[in-house]
């Protein structure tokens, strides 16, 4: 690369690396979980019934008292996350989830904010184009004279 070029897509490579760096630390898998971690999880993504808005793990009421020893039970018994979620869902419907499913109508929620935000790169990445293709305007020798006469007459 040569350095006009460098300094030109420099900050973007370097902004892409950050972001696959940070894409691969989020997304990859960071091993087998124990139990207490994987009660934890469960315990902070299911919404306390009682409560406004406070997860079961936040909450100190005896239903989120009750739900937390249930998970770890439930966990002991060999139960998966999945079927874990599901029974609470069966119990007391959709929105014990603090986070939206991720298929059917719930997916809109996921999808909506990305899409909104790659539309409006793609918008302002249109639009700085468009603005380098564009000729800019510059005064003619008659546009110099002409201020130069103006300011002759205000003087």
């Amino acid at each position: 690369m040569t350095l006009p070029m460098l300094r030109r897509y420099g900050p973007w490579v370097a902004l892409g690396a950050v972001v696959v760096i940070v894409l691969a630390v989020t997304i990859w898998p960071g091993g087998e979980r124990s139990d207490a971690q994987r009660a934890r999880d469960l315990q902070t993504q299911i919404k306390c019934p009682e409560c406004q808005g406070l997860s079961v793990a936040d909450s100190q009421a005896t239903t989120s008292q009750a739900i937390r020893i249930d998970i770890k039970k439930r966990i002991a018994a060999g139960e998966s996350d999945a079927r874990i979620r599901q029974a609470y869902i069966d119990r007391f419907g959709e929105s014990v989830l603090l986070s939206p499913s991720d298929s059917g109508v719930g997916l809109i929620v996921w999808i909506l904010p990305v899409l909104a935000f790659a539309l409006g790169a793609v918008g302002i990445a249109f639009a700085l184009a468009r603005n380098r293709r564009e000729p800019h305007l510059h005064a003619t020798p008659a546009d110099e004279q002409l201020i130069a006469r103006e300011r002759g007459a205000d003087a």
